[in-house]
Order: C-alpha cells, then structure tokens, then sequence
C-alpha cells in the first residue's frame, strides 16, 4: 500500500503565509516604517484587514485551526487580494465549496484593490452586487462613520434604506445624511436590485433580501410592484457631520465588469468649503476607526 503524502508547503497554513509574505503593505494601503523587516503584510496586519485576532491568523497559518467558517475565508481572500483562482484554492484547501458561478461574489479582484489604494483621500466603499457592503476605508468611515460594529448579515444599503418593521434600524453609518432627491434615490435602489436579480437569477442571498424587503417594507413592496429596472449611478448627499458641520458630496456609483461590484466614491467641489470639510474628517476619522482599510467580519 502506498504512503500518502503532501506536497511542501501546499496546506492550508503554508498558502496563507506565502500569499501574506508576497503582498506588500503598500497595496493594502498600510504605512511602510524604515524598521520593517517583514517583506509583505505581517500578521496583525493581515488579522486586521480581514476582521479576526491574530491568535487566529497563527493558528491557522502553524496548521492549528484548519477548518475557518466561508465568511472568514472570503474575508482572509479579500485582505490577500487572492485572484478568483486563489479564491476558490482557498476555499477548497478549508474544505469548503468555492462560490458557484452565477452566485453574486464579495471578492474584490487584485486590479480593483489597486484602484482602490490610489484614489487618496477619496471617501470610498465597495458594495456586493447586492448592496451588501463589503470594503470600506479610512476616509468613509470618517466621513460617514465607522460601519465595524454592524453584524456583517446586517451591512446593506438597502436595508438601511427600506427598514423592516419589528427589526431594529440598520446604519451604517452614524451621522444622519440626506438627499437631493430621496425618492428618486428609492426608487433607484430598488431598480439596481431587480436589475441584479437578472445577473443572478439563482443566488440565494439577493432572493431572501428582496422576499425580506417586500414582505417588511411597504415603500419597497411598492416600488418593486412597478417593475423599473435601472443601475444607480450617481447622488447627491449632504452628511451632517458632527465634527466638521454639514458637508455635501457627489456619490459616483462605478460598476466591476461581470461581479457587478459598486464602487461607492464621494467628493465634493474641487476648492470648496466641502472638500476641506471632506479632508478634515478623513483626518479626523470616526471615534470607532483605528486602521484602514476595512473588510472587517
């Protein structure tokens, strides 16, 4: 009978110390100090990205713990800034299914997470296919506030915007904001997600959304009824920020290819009174945010 064996450095741990040791910290937006030993992202770094403890990191990393749920997978995949391969690599070295194709994806591709470190003081998220939020930095938490505390289930715009009756209110934020236009910014919420039911007929979370929506919100039952389908694409939004007074931004909506990731990115008039506004509260950052960016489960 013949010896099974592995092959070096193919397991579970060994893969995530080689794609965090490969990654630089400048591509994950972190500071690069002169004392830096490690090459890539060290531990605490990559705990921190993906919203788990360093203990857990270790552990999985000396092939202690070999078994992490698919949340934190797809948050481990996400702060690794793994291609959709590596994604699914992942997945399968945890002995879970990768996500199937035609079900809406929470991985950001390498190339976006590049965008997304070069944009500078831009206040910016990214949100699932689905307006389930997924990635957010320094700059939006400060701007709009940190959104760490809300239960991973529960960060979506839409239900933030259609709250459902006998569920405690979902915010995402923490300082109140409003519209040019809210209906017209309703209606286009609820038109991008009939439209994504399109993209993906078959995925169970966009489903149980909307039959939680429709069932829990007469506004967005109604909306629904009428049949519009749309992409929300731009807004216009005052922020009443309590450090910095009212600030008021355009939020540019741009879609990733195939995923239908959003990316969510507010600013104001170049040399206004708003873009100072803007800069000092990304300075500031909110009471709850101590790095950035966040993925945090």
């Amino acid at each position: 009978m013949g010896i099974m064996t592995t092959t070096p450095g193919a397991g579970l741990g060994a893969m995530i110390r080689t794609w965090r040791n490969r990654l630089p910290p400048s591509a994950a937006a972190l500071p690069v100090g002169r004392a830096r030993r490690a090459v890539g992202l060290r531990r605490e770094e990559l705990a921190d990205l993906a919203g788990v403890s360093v203990d857990y990191v270790v552990r999985l990393e000396q092939g202690r713990a070999t078994t992490p749920s698919a949340p934190v997978v797809a948050s481990l995949a996400r702060a690794l800034q793994l291609s959709t391969a590596e994604r699914d690599h992942l997945y399968r070295l945890a002995h879970l299914v990768p996500p199937a194709d035609g079900a809406i994806s929470d991985h950001i591709p390498p190339g976006v997470h590049r965008v997304l470190t070069r944009l500078g003081d831009a206040a910016v998220a990214v949100f699932a296919a689905d307006w389930q939020l997924i990635w957010w930095n320094r700059s939006w938490a400060g701007l709009l506030g940190d959104a760490s505390p809300v239960p991973p289930q529960l960060r979506n715009f839409a239900r933030e915007r259609f709250p459902v009756g006998g569920a405690g209110p979902v915010r995402l934020g923490l300082w109140p904001v409003t519209e040019l236009d809210r209906d017209a910014t309703d209606a286009a919420v609820v038109s991008d997600l009939r439209r994504a039911t399109g993209r993906f007929p078959h995925d169970t979370r966009l489903a149980e959304l909307i039959r939680v929506l429709r069932a829990g919100n007469r506004r967005f039952a109604e909306l629904w009824a009428i049949g519009t389908v749309a992409a929300h694409r731009e807004d216009h939004k005052t922020i009443e920020h309590p450090s910095v007074g009212p600030v008021t931004v355009d939020c540019d909506v741009l879609t990733d290819g195939d995923s239908e990731l959003k990316i969510v990115i507010m600013t104001a008039v170049p040399g206004s009174a708003d873009e100072t506004k803007v800069q000092l509260a990304a300075i500031a950052g909110s009471p709850d945010t101590t790095n950035s960016p966040h993925t945090r489960r």
